[in-house]
Parts: structure tokens; C-alpha cells; sequence
């Protein structure tokens, strides 16, 4: 018993300094963004800001369009999130349950394409959007998130996929059920967890981009937040650590937003779809 409460204490030390280690940036982020430039000059730092504020915010503002380009990040990553699982939900489908070579096959490639590095990439994709016409546009750095984003979304799909028993699709075409009302009814619900979870990696994944969006987008207007936030950053390279701070810090909100809107519905919709009615 006594050894048991030593791992289960053992256990928890290490869940509390995994959670320390990962809050520290946020935290840190945070009081610097509190921080007058007195403060943020000083050779002590401290935690908690002595004189706390909103200068920075302000100034970040003055200084750069966060709001249009948060607006802009805003559509990309939701569009990018919204496509990427609309095609990769179906494809995913038949790569798990129609187990053939090609679908192996695929799934290997998948998992290859994820290597690819950037730089690899972004020759062709910039020659094919220029045929397109989609340089420096918001609608072709759409179709750049939802290519790159598209992989990772069928592969993670694909296991959620294999995780929902094939018994209860054929229990349901024994009670009378079509294909599709088997995929609707049954399938789907038990599949929701994982399409959350998935729209949510694409929606992080094309919200804190930064390559693409900085080759692609070259009218300031068009640019996204990530982009946006280097023009903090001086000539020679001396950071505007207030405002950066500041701006930097409010970037972050909208991904923590969502997957606190999110995280609940990725657990309670696990057994949703195991329940007849």
C-alpha cells in the first residue's frame, strides 16, 4: 500500500512539474506583456510586475493591424480546419475499413509526406498557385493549409476510424439500416471525437503558420498574425519586447479559446453514438 501511494505521489510530482515546465512561456509571455519598459530593462527580472500596464497593448495596436491580420488568420485557419476535415473524414473511411495494397500504400505515403521538409515545398506549390492565380491571396494560402494539414488529418482519422467495432455497422445492416443511415447514425457520432480533434489540430496548425503565410502573402494587407508579429522586430534585429509581448500574447488566446470550447465535446462525444435510441 505504501508503495503504491509513493508511485501514485511519484506520479503526480512529475504530471504538476510536466505542467510547470509547459505554463512557464505562457506565464512568462504574460508578465512581460504587463511590463513597463522600465521593468523590462531591468537586470532583476521579476514574476509579477511591480507597476502593471496596458501600454504595451495599446502601443502594439498603434503600431501594427493585429485586428486585420488576426481576421485574416482567423479565416485561413478556420477554412483550412473546415476543408481539411470535410475530405479527409470519407477518404479516411475507406483507407480503414477497405484494406487493399493501394490503401496501404497510401497510408505509408501519408506518413513519408510528413517529412517533407518546407523549403522541399514551397517551389512547387508557389508555381502551381501561380498558375491558379492564387499568389498572395488568403484563398490560395487556404488550399497551401489544407494540403499540408490534409496528411496528418487522414492518418489520424483513419485510427478513429479502426477503433469503431465494424460489428455495429453490420448489426445495424442486419436491423435494416442503409449504408448511409449506418454512416450517419452509428458511425458518425462514435467519430466525432476524433473529427474534433482533428479540425483542431488543422485550425493550430494553419493558426500559428508562418513560412508559407511570409513567402505567399506579400500585400500588407493580406498578411497574418504570425507575419505580422515580426514587424516588431527592428532593423538590427532588436526586439520591441512590450508591444511584441503584448500582441504575441493576445495571438495565443484564440487557440486556447477554442480548445477550451472544444476539449469537453472531444470526451463527452466518445460513447455518444454507442447509444440506441
Amino acid at each position: 500500500m505504501r508503495t503504491s501511494n509513493r508511485a501514485r505521489a511519484g506520479q503526480y510530482a512529475a504530471l504538476l512539474a510536466y505542467l510547470v515546465f509547459l505554463a512557464f512561456p505562457f506565464l512568462w509571455l504574460l508578465s512581460t506583456a504587463f511590463k513597463p519598459p522600465r521593468e523590462l530593462a531591468s537586470l532583476h527580472p521579476t514574476w509579477i510586475p511591480h507597476d502593471p500596464t496596458l501600454a504595451n497593448f495599446r502601443q502594439a495596436f498603434d503600431e501594427q493591424p493585429l485586428l486585420r491580420a488576426g481576421l485574416n488568420s482567423l479565416l485561413a485557419a478556420l477554412a483550412a480546419a473546415l476543408i481539411a476535415v470535410v475530405l479527409a473524414t470519407p477518404m479516411a473511411y475507406v483507407m480503414a475499413r477497405h484494406r487493399t495494397r493501394l490503401t496501404k500504400a497510401a497510408t505509408g505515403w501519408v506518413v513519408v509526406s510528413q517529412a517533407f521538409p518546407f523549403v522541399l515545398l514551397i517551389i512547387p506549390l508557389f508555381l502551381v498557385l501561380k498558375n491558379l492565380r492564387l499568389i498572395d491571396s488568403v484563398p490560395g494560402l487556404v488550399l497551401v493549409y489544407v494540403v499540408w494539414s490534409l496528411p496528418f488529418a487522414l492518418w489520424m482519422l483513419a485510427g478513429y476510424v479502426r477503433a469503431v467495432p465494424a460489428e455495429l455497422e453490420e448489426a445495424a445492416a442486419v436491423d435494416g439500416a442503409g449504408r448511409l443511415r449506418t454512416l450517419v447514425s452509428v458511425t458518425a457520432p462514435l467519430l466525432a471525437p476524433g473529427i474534433v480533434a482533428t479540425a483542431l489540430f488543422a485550425f493550430i496548425t494553419a493558426w500559428n503558420e508562418f513560412f508559407f503565410a511570409l513567402v505567399l502573402l506579400k500585400t500588407p494587407e493580406k498578411q497574418t498574425l504570425p507575419v505580422v508579429l515580426t514587424h516588431f522586430l527592428g532593423a538590427e534585429g532588436v526586439a520591441d519586447l512590450g508591444p511584441l509581448a503584448a500582441a504575441a500574447f493576445l495571438a495565443t488566446l484564440p487557440s486556447l479559446v477554442v480548445f477550451a470550447l472544444i476539449q469537453r465535446r472531444i470526451t463527452s462525444g466518445m460513447l455518444a453514438g454507442a447509444v440506441k435510441s
